[in-house]
């Protein structure tokens, strides 16, 4: 039997009218009421009549999403917040994998009527993303874009405060000789990342052992890894950009023999997946995707609404994950 606004009214305790503020984001229900009709909805089951509610709001009832890939746990993880959230208010998620906006995937999202709103996560575009979303007057949000001038409605990661905390937990460790491995420039996560592990260096009077751009890919990693075992030099610890090239950094230190981390320390950046599941775990910089979904999401509604007029950045903090591979004798 379908569940109705009426069974999730019963359920929560409160009325009709309630739960349809809820479902319609009005910012005038009480939060302790507006979670008792969240969490009947869950319970329910319930899923609005997207059709009628469209026609309700003169609204086509979708949210466009626009990813360069998929290929990674933390996107996924972003992702599935996002259509959960939104689809507790009745918006279906429609998603495009795509590089640019000339690609034909990308265009069709923009067109008009197409969506109510548009989210961009780790744009490469952006600039030109955001000047055809405003020409066509669609709500955007944007998620880990690269340019701060950019960053009216926007969630971003603190990424200084990661490459802080990923340096500092090194250095109180005892390690003094630490190589950091990085994304391209062209990231700003990449540039962030590696001036708050400077940052933590210059304040213990350090340089770093080498600082090494490259794609972040497991490939990276272990070429770089190589290419010290070869030269006959190692530093005593390495941060990298992100969990793949950790992991490629640890598969060539252990293919060698070298100890991770009894001989090399190494700290990887996402909290990938994979990062728990191979020995040693990874220690990791976690970037919070449910936070984030549920940021942006919430963002995104309110500009579709009305009730968000002016442009806000929310930078959430990312959290340091301690597991074996950069304290000896540390288990997870």
């Amino acid at each position: 039997m379908k569940v109705s606004i009426f069974d999730v009214a019963k359920k929560s305790g409160l009325s009709v009218v309630t739960v349809s503020r809820v479902l319609n984001g009005a910012e005038t229900v009480r939060e302790k009421n507006r979670q008792k009709v969240l969490d009947a909805i869950k319970e329910l089951g319930y899923h609005p009549n997207a059709a009628a509610r469209s026609l309700a709001r003169g609204k086509t009832g979708i949210i466009g999403l626009i990813v360069t890939t998929l290929q990674d746990s933390f996107f996924d993880a972003v992702v599935k917040e996002l259509n959960e959230v939104l689809a507790l208010h009745g918006y279906y998620l429609a998603i495009s994998v795509s590089t640019g906006i000339g690609s034909d995937e990308s265009h069709y999202l923009i067109q008009e009527d197409r969506v109510d709103g548009l989210i961009l996560l780790s744009p490469m575009e952006e600039d030109n993303y955001i000047v055809e979303l405003k020409k066509r007057g669609i709500p955007y949000v944007l998620i880990d874009n690269q340019k701060p001038e950019n960053d009216n409605f926007s969630v971003t990661i603190d990424n200084f405060k990661g490459g802080y905390a990923a340096a500092n937990h090194l250095l109180d460790n005892g390690y003094t000789s630490i190589a950091h491995l990085c994304g391209q420039e062209m990231f700003r996560s990449t540039r962030e990342r590696r001036d708050g592990f400077m940052q933590a260096l210059s304040e213990r009077g350090l340089a770093p052992f080498e600082i090494v751009n490259g794609d972040f890919e497991i490939g990276f990693g272990y070429e770089t890894a190589v290419r010290w075992l070869k030269e006959g030099q190692l530093p005593q610890a390495v941060f990298a950009g992100d969990d793949n090239i950790a992991l490629g950094v640890v598969n060539a230190l252990m293919e060698a023999g070298v100890q991770v981390p009894g001989q090399v320390a190494v700290v990887g950046y996402d909290d990938q997946t994979i990062s728990s599941q191979l020995h040693p775990y990874l220690t990791t910089v976690r970037q919070p995707a449910d936070r984030i979904g549920i940021a942006a999401a919430d963002m995104l509604l309110k500009r579709i609404d009305g009730t968000m007029k002016r442009g806000a950045n929310l930078k959430i903090d990312p959290e340091l994950i301690v597991r074996e591979s950069s304290v000896p004798g540390r288990r997870a």
